[in-house]
């Protein structure tokens, strides 16, 4: 008589079922996904999404008068965001590096403007992406917005403004010209006593 088989001394070990994801999480796996694959602009573990900068572009962060003045020196194609009172100019990658000595040259050196060039081994918050559902006009309290966002499948950097663009061709706004109208601008601002509030750094 052939006997049943016999059963394993230890019960098989079944995964747990997955959670679903909360709206949230997958809200920030899409943002996420989008600026990666979309724009091939890298992103930072955790929450909320992060932009690593130095890689692809750096950025000039100024308050926000003083930018929507020096959006005038930029193509269409180029890129602005905001986030609260500031501002942020996405610019070639370097232009950050180049910031101090252009201001030093330019005779704006000695004076805190609250224009600040951010870049390698920075972090930003990730804009909220174009066509996202917006509160009175705005995103969560805080959160950062696209004033011009970035096209998908464009490429993105050659509108940035860089430093070579002086005196040269191509479609790339002019970085010296732009640091001058943003240095002016934020100089007016400190004239008539508006914050010049600096970003923090992370």
């Amino acid at each position: 008589m052939v006997g049943s088989p016999s059963l394993p001394a230890t019960p098989f070990s079944l995964p747990l079922p997955r959670r679903p994801l909360a709206p949230e999480d997958r809200g920030r796996r899409w943002v996420r996904r989008w600026y990666e694959d979309e724009l091939g602009w890298a992103t930072a573990p955790g929450a909320p999404v992060r932009l690593v900068l130095g890689d692809r572009f750096d950025v000039l962060d100024m308050p926000l008068a003083a930018g929507l003045a020096a959006l005038r020196h930029l193509g269409p194609a180029s890129p602005a965001a905001a986030q609260g009172d500031r501002m942020r100019l996405p610019v070639a990658v370097g232009g950050a590096e180049e910031l101090p000595g252009l201001l030093e040259w330019l005779e704006w050196g000695a004076l805190d403007l609250g224009l600040v060039g951010l870049g390698a081994g920075t972090l930003i918050d990730a804009p909220l992406l174009p066509g996202a559902p917006l509160v009175g006009g705005l995103g969560p309290r805080g959160a950062a917005v696209w004033v011009r966002p970035p096209v998908p499948g464009r490429e993105v950097e050659s509108s940035l403004p860089a430093l070579s663009a002086l005196g040269g061709a191509g479609d790339a706004p002019d970085l010296v010209r732009l640091v001058t109208t943003a240095a002016t601008e934020c100089h007016r601002l400190r004239l008539r006593g508006t914050a010049t509030r600096r970003p923090v750094r992370l």
